[in-house]
């Protein structure tokens, strides 16, 4: 599914779009390059889902967890590990496989640790505004 956006006002679409194509998936990976818009996607994602709490960058603490009306919403930011263990020692499993929703950012980094069912979402940039936004499972 491919979904071209003219601005920031088309995102909360797309996020339903993205919550419809997943059919009760809980694993999304996010791929794009920086400033594609990942992190802003998500939060607008997040809203799509139900959570109500402030929605942040988890770029130096690796993941936040935000609550929903169906649970446990976890976003992951692993451009800044250094090394796989670091995964391992975060517990990656209990997040991975305990239920919840897993959002990940940069998720080549842990590519080796990722559930074999996901969402892949592709954010490409066309300019300053516009993106087109590609969703698959994988």
């Amino acid at each position: 599914m491919e979904i071209a956006i003219n601005g920031l006002s088309d995102l909360p679409q797309v996020a339903q779009q993205l919550l419809e194509f997943s059919k009760g998936e809980k694993i999304f990976i996010f791929d794009g390059e920086m400033g594609a818009g990942k992190t802003t996607f998500i939060k607008i994602f997040c809203k799509t889902l139900g959570v109500q709490d402030v929605v942040s960058s988890p770029t130096y603490s690796i993941v936040n967890e935000y609550e929903s009306p169906n649970g446990s919403v976890f976003h992951f930011d692993f451009y800044r590990i250094k090394d796989i263990q670091e995964a391992y020692d975060l517990g990656y499993e209990e997040y991975f496989y305990g239920g919840g929703i897993c959002l990940i950012e940069w998720p080549e980094r842990v590519a080796e640790l990722l559930p074999a069912h996901l969402v892949k979402v592709e954010i490409a940039i066309v300019d300053e505004y516009r993106r087109v936004f590609s969703f698959s499972k994988v």
